[in-house]
């Protein structure tokens, strides 16, 4: 992936925590002048520092296991990002891209279809691994922005603390999953002014259904 993204002779900071596969880019970096080698944890890097003013598109095969914290990461710095194309776990790559009304539909796809436009645009059988992982993958691409750009949140940790509250029992109604922030008739009544029964759940909820829910819960007196 390195190889062939120098090869299109723009700036190319790769971002390696393994510290044998991080020795190995930056011998390759001596002869290649395009490519900066950052031996360090990509959660704890700082994007912005990295992108010194300029916009970025982000490359990577994630590891499976810290995909969710790495995504949450890199959409802190979502104002200075275009596109992202990332190698995950299939099933993974199905929630990101699922709709509303689906079996992988959850928090993580309300999170990543606000920010982006995620597509699923190859499967990767487990072969193409050495050695072979015991799950399938796929490549995803994530163009920005996604439904952000129509959502207006202004207080976008507030936001994604509400959407975690409606997926928090993904079987119970809203209703009851938001019991701790309104009252079950101001949800009723919200539901209903938005064409949606009291049985509704998270979801049945399209990120800009959750959206709109949650600025009139906001309006709500305290």
């Amino acid at each position: 992936m390195t190889r062939h993204l120098v090869a299109t002779r723009q700036p190319v900071i790769a971002v390696e925590l393994d510290p044998s596969l991080a020795r190995r880019l930056s011998e390759r970096a001596t002869e290649l002048p395009n490519l900066v080698v950052r031996h360090n944890d990509v959660l704890k890097t700082d994007l912005r520092e990295l992108a010194v003013g300029r916009r970025v598109r982000i490359y990577g095969n994630l590891p499976y296991y810290i995909t969710s914290p790495i995504l949450h990461h890199f959409f802190e710095f979502a104002d200075l990002i275009d596109e992202i194309h990332i190698v995950i776990q299939l099933e993974v790559a199905f929630r990101l891209v699922a709709r509303p009304r689906t079996r992988d539909y959850g928090y993580l796809s309300v999170l990543t279809q606000y920010f982006s436009r995620p597509a699923i645009v190859l499967k990767i059988p487990r072969g193409a691994f050495r050695p072979p992982p015991e799950v399938g993958s796929a490549l995803v691409s994530m163009p920005l922005p996604g439904e952000k750009k129509s959502a207006a949140i202004s207080d976008e940790a507030k936001f994604f603390d509400f959407v975690k509250l409606c997926f928090a029992q993904k079987r119970k109604t809203l209703v009851n999953n938001l019991r701790t922030i309104a009252e079950p008739e101001e949800t009723r009544e919200l539901l209903a002014a938005a064409g949606l029964g009291a049985g509704t759940r998270a979801e049945e909820l399209s990120v800009a259904q959750l959206a709109e829910l949650f600025h009139k819960l906001e309006k709500l007196p305290k």
